[in-house]
């Protein structure tokens, strides 16, 4: 069943959520500068305290204004937290035709037409295209109920699992099976993993999935599974036909 031509349904974080953010970080930092400006001079009295001349100089500065002072800048502190975390929040917007997709200023959309099923991965909401690729793949801290229900509105093909995840197989290095390259990507992304170098990580992602290797972590465990475009040396492409939840 559709929703009426031309509705949305929008999952955010809430109001609850940046209440929490904007009320709590700054009110955190405020208290955390406060307390370091006033237990100054019994940290720098202690021989294993890190930069004791730091707290030994807040300890000489006039009071009350440096503990203000300093539960000011925890508070700012704070603020430009609560900002950043403002910002990373996901928002989608779910209709008939397509899906939005809002995170810091940036913005994906995917026609409905181009996605063959959607899922909740543990924190991972993703969508897949008809070759078992993933087209999004984006953190989410977002309620799954509400996800699972914004994209059923709109007749979205919805699954309360992956439904490739029995073809998921521990990468572990020169396992054969893999198109030519995709060792090599998986090698630099455990490196990456280990490094915890993000923004290599996804990237690596992204080429995996254009030789038709789909990756998934479990800590700092790599699993990959083929898709229908892969194509390993001698053989045809992989085919996948995934069992999906239309309810």
């Amino acid at each position: 069943m559709l929703g009426a031509p031309g509705s949305r349904s929008t999952v955010t974080g809430g109001a609850a959520e940046l209440a929490v953010m904007w009320g709590g970080f700054p009110l955190l930092g405020a208290g955390a500068g406060w307390l370091l400006a006033a237990a100054a001079g019994w940290i720098a009295a202690l021989p294993w305290a890190p930069v004791q001349g730091l707290f030994e100089a807040l300890s000489r500065l006039p009071q009350p204004q440096v503990t203000i002072g300093a539960a000011a800048l925890g508070a700012l502190a704070g603020g430009l937290l609560a900002t950043a975390g403002t910002a990373e929040r996901l928002t989608v917007t779910v209709q008939n035709e397509r899906v939005g997709l809002r995170r810091d200023g940036r913005r994906q959309d995917v026609a409905r037409r181009e996605v063959r099923v959607v899922f909740a991965d543990d924190r991972d909401l993703v969508l897949l295209d008809a070759d078992g690729g993933e087209l999004v793949r984006e953190r989410s801290e977002l309620d799954r109920d509400r996800l699972r229900s914004a994209f059923r509105a709109h007749g979205w093909p919805w699954a309360d699992e992956d439904p490739h995840r029995a073809a998921y197989r521990l990468w572990v290095t020169g396992l054969p099976g893999l198109p030519v390259g995709a060792d090599a990507l998986l090698r630099a992304r455990q490196d990456a993993l280990t490094r915890d170098r993000k923004d290599d990580v996804r990237e690596i992602r992204r080429e995996l999935g254009r030789i038709g290797v789909v990756v998934r972590d479990e800590g700092h465990r790599q699993y990959w599974r083929l898709t229908g475009r892969a194509v390993l040396p001698g053989a045809e492409p992989a085919s996948t036909e995934p069992e999906v939840d239309r309810r």
